[in-house]
């Protein structure tokens, strides 16, 4: 029997149908089109089986499915070795074309390199598409070419391009007709080898940032979106985002723009995720002691603002953003524990986590990275408490105990703001 010709559609980090570039354009081709996900082994193996990072990608998943099923289509999920999967593929199916959307981390350029050889081998077309960011890779540039490392500038070149050339929402929906008529068997979680997490992912909500630029340092108002996971996992359109937020909030607009500051930071920089964006910082001598670690991982350093951020993350998968610039800088300055420990842990722990975005930030608490928090700014968790928390509102939530004779710091601040400054000049090549 012939095979039919088909495209595919590979979702990765899009999980949505509305306003896709890479669906739009593949739902133009000339063949009935497949959606297909993979649970790629390679990253699931290192996770624990109830992450809930995976449960809220099978479940945006099924979202995706049960839409797909009102026009008599459905969503292809494999699991296993991304390249095994593509094999098998290219076997059962006549595989005319591949679109996908560009992934912009070093191990998911190196993974689409492969995926595009074997198609070649298999003369099948391989079609990528700009739908992760509004400007990518090298379409921010100085005037010389070369990447912008410090944010202003890129952000007002940045602005510059987007008010030129304005940014267009694509319907997908008008295209819908051109998806396979086939019902695939969508897999339980349990078939994936996961359980459902304990911990979940929020709705995001805009009408919480209407006073962003007055209240998104303050933790206890809880005005924040809650949109960074659906951002990581391309559950919201950045399109939409940024229209949206050019018309009724510009300081959200500037964090939209550090996210793609970070990215083509770890596109054009892809060895600052294992080394210093500084080079001149590899001098450093970290005291890296494990106890200490410990006691900034569970939130039991004897520092409030530090301790209730730690909890939160640990319990919810979540922490404001304020709150991560005073916990990263005590591990790096008050502790002098390298960032990549601190990185490693929020990628473990944060349902946002996102690559760019947690080694630029961590890099910029510690001082190592491009545009970076100088070395001899140490944030005072007490102050910050103060300025942040002044009533203890935050703090009290995610520490019960608080009232009852809180634990005394474990580091003296004054002691070790001194010792970070020393030990950075000290170790700062010259």
């Amino acid at each position: 029997m012939t095979k039919q010709k088909t495209t595919f559609f590979w979702f990765r980090r899009d999980l949505r149908l509305d306003d896709n570039i890479g669906l739009f354009h593949a739902l133009q081709s000339d063949f009935p089109v497949i959606p297909l996900f993979i649970f790629d082994d390679d990253i699931l193996e290192n996770l624990p089986k109830n992450d809930a990072r995976v449960t809220f990608i099978y479940d945006s998943l099924q979202k995706i499915n049960q839409e797909l099923n009102t026009i008599g289509s459905s969503l292809l999920i494999k699991k296993g070795n991304t390249t095994e999967v593509w094999k098998s593929l290219i076997e059962e199916f006549d595989i005319q074309e591949i679109f996908f959307n560009k992934d912009y981390e070093p191990f998911a350029i190196q993974r689409d390199v492969t995926i595009q050889g074997i198609a070649k081998q298999n003369n099948i077309q391989t079609f990528s598409f700009k739908d992760h960011v509004i400007f990518e890779e090298k379409e921010i540039t100085k005037a010389d070419g070369l990447p912008y490392t410090i944010y202003t500038p890129y952000k007002n070149k940045w602005l510059e391009k987007y008010h030129l050339s304005g940014v267009l929402e694509t319907n997908t929906k008008a295209f819908y007709n051109n998806f396979i008529k086939n019902q695939f068997t969508f897999p339980e979680l349990s078939a994936i080898g996961f359980e459902p997490g304990k911990i979940k992912v929020l709705p995001h909500n805009l009408t919480q940032i209407s006073n962003y630029k007055e209240t998104r340092d303050f933790p206890a108002l809880d005005s924040t979106s809650y949109l960074s996971p659906h951002l990581r996992f391309g559950t919201v359109s950045i399109r939409k985002l940024v229209n949206w937020a050019n018309q009724k909030n510009q300081t959200f607009l500037s964090e939209l723009i550090w996210r793609e500051f970070f990215i083509q930071i770890l596109f054009n920089f892809p060895n600052c995720v294992n080394h210093n964006f500084k080079s001149a910082y590899d001098g450093i001598q970290w005291r890296n002691n494990e106890d200490d670690f410990k006691r900034w991982c569970t939130g039991t350093t004897g520092y409030p603002m530090v301790d209730a951020g730690m909890r939160q993350l640990n319990e919810t998968g979540y922490m404001h953003n304020r709150v991560r610039m005073v916990v990263a800088s005590f591990l790096c300055k008050h502790l002098l524990i390298n960032w990549q420990w601190g990185e490693a842990y929020f990628a473990e722990k944060l349902l946002d986590f996102e690559l760019a975005s947690n080694v630029g930030n961590w890099q910029w608490a510690a001082g190592t990275g491009c545009d970076a928090a100088p070395y001899f700014r140490v944030f005072n968790p007490e102050i910050q408490q103060k300025k942040f928390d002044e009533k203890g509102i935050y703090i009290r939530k995610w520490i019960p105990e608080f009232d009852l004779g809180y634990t005394e710091p474990m580091i003296d601040h004054a002691f070790a703001r001194d010792r970070a400054i020393a030990t950075y000049k000290a170790g700062i090549l010259k």
